[in-house]
This record gives C-alpha cells, structure tokens and sequence, in this order.
C-alpha cells in the first residue's frame, strides 16, 4: 500500500465499528489496513480503515447496512 493516491479511508463513529468493518473485510478477503485517522481529516473515532480505491464499491456494499459509516474520503499524501 505504497501509492497512497489510489486509496480511499472509510471513517467511524467508535471504534467498535472500525473492528467490525475489519472483522467483516477479513472474512470476504478483500484488502485493506486498520490505521489511525490521518491528521488532515478529523473524526470522532481515531482509527479508520484504508481500501484500495479500485474495490471501494465492493466494501461499500458488503458494509452496507452492517455497519454504521460515517465518512469515506480519499487518502491524500
């Protein structure tokens, strides 16, 4: 996850959200990182998870009604 261009972040209300997007990315085996919210965008939350943009729709829509989102923005170097 080198070119941080083609990534997007999915952000949380709680943590507990973010682990549970994890739990349920993990399951599907579709990429992604648990990170800490980068400093240029703020949130509730402190962690967030980053996806290559390239499967975004997928994530969004297993996400989709399991999981409360709160934002979803690009990763900006």
């Amino acid at each position: 996850m080198k070119d941080k261009k083609s990534y997007d972040v999915i952000l949380f209300n709680a943590v507990s959200y973010a682990l549970k997007a994890e739990k349920i990315l993990k399951r599907e085996n579709l990429p992604h990182k648990l990170i800490p919210v980068p400093k240029h965008i703020s949130s509730d939350c402190g962690v967030c998870l980053m996806i290559h943009h390239d499967v975004k729709d997928k994530i969004l829509t297993i996400l989709k009604d399991k999981v409360d989102i709160y934002d979803l923005q690009p990763l900006a170097e």
